[in-house]
């Protein structure tokens, strides 16, 4: 008997994609057909879009198959695609796809964490590496460079003094980072990296523009994409509080706080483009995330609403 062939990563990824784009705009015809169009293209759409309905009757039986605008306008729509597309390889069955779900998160890199984990590695030199909620990180240590490469997610690298005097590189999808006997952190958060410098500095270059280099000095932040730097500007308060469990702000906007907050808690937490007028400032255990959840619903004139314990959004009270 011939196999069936089962929806590829990309294939479900594009069904989360279509999911999000259907919520957000109901009654296009234009999205609907071109939606239709899809299906209709390969029977592995089919399979991936019927994965995607039974995830959304587990999510709250929600009607017609299509879900109320639970994420519309949030900036997040990257990350709460990922995250939709976790429920489904977990829900709709990894284990068709010859997967598990910590070797998909990893994307076969050498270290990795899940979400709402961080762990504390110790580099062959003696420097060390922590990585943050959903990270995935190489390491190649080399006789000419000591190089990191930041698949996903965030690092705190402190270096270490190298008897071999190799140069020591963290490498994102934007480009490349080349430290100066310091201690830093970099994210990598779609199109762009961001660089924090806690102690001495760093030395910037963007993936299309290697001959411009940018130096980051102790207490400086930038942004940058593939082809320029963003402008440097002062360290952000308690920009390193994640390394002692914590999420520390002052005079956020609402919805920055939430997809902040998102990065350390499974399944899709969204907000209200409504609550952007909210502002909160705060220290607040990334451990207990509901804990947090629930002193905002106290404290603030909104609601929490919990579809699943998996799926939470927040509105206008």
């Amino acid at each position: 008997m011939a196999s069936i062939a089962q929806p590829s990563l990309a294939v479900l990824q594009a069904a989360a994609n279509w999911y999000l784009d259907l919520q957000a705009a109901p009654h296009c015809a234009a999205t609907g057909e071109a939606h239709r169009r899809w299906l209709e293209a390969d029977p592995t759409h089919r399979q991936a879009w019927s994965r995607m309905e039974r995830l959304q009757g587990k999510l709250g039986g929600l009607p017609n198959g299509i879900a109320p605008a639970a994420l519309r306008g949030v900036d997040g729509r990257r990350r709460a695609s990922l995250k939709l597309l976790g429920l489904l390889l977990i829900g709709g069955g990894a284990a068709g796809l010859g997967w598990q779900s910590a070797p998909l998160r990893s994307v076969r890199a050498d270290e990795y964490t899940a979400v709402g984990e961080r762990r504390s590695l110790r580099l062959e030199d003696g420097g060390q590496v922590r990585l943050n909620s959903d990270t995935a990180l190489d390491i190649r240590y080399g006789k000419r460079l000591r190089e990191l490469h930041l698949r996903r997610g965030e690092i705190h690298v402190q270096t270490a003094k190298d008897t071999e005097d190799r140069p020591f590189v963290v490498h994102t999808e934007q480009g490349s980072i080349r430290a100066l006997g310091t201690r830093f952190l970099v994210r990598q958060d779609g199109e762009r990296t961001q660089v924090r410098v806690l102690q001495h500095a760093v030395e910037v270059r963007p993936l299309d523009a290697p001959d411009r280099p940018l130096r980051v000095e102790a207490g400086q932040q930038l942004w940058y994409g593939a082809t320029a730097c963003g402008a440097v500007e002062p360290l952000e308060a308690h920009a390193d509080a994640w390394l002692r469990g914590m999420l520390v702000v002052s005079d956020w906007a609402l919805p920055r706080f939430i997809d902040e907050l998102a990065r350390y808690r499974p399944g899709l937490l969204s907000c209200d483009p409504a609550l952007a007028g909210l502002r909160i400032s705060g220290a607040f255990q990334l451990a207990d995330s509901d804990a947090v959840l629930d002193n905002l619903r106290s404290t603030l004139p909104l609601r929490v609403r919990r579809l699943t314990r998996y799926w939470v959004r927040i509105e206008p009270a």
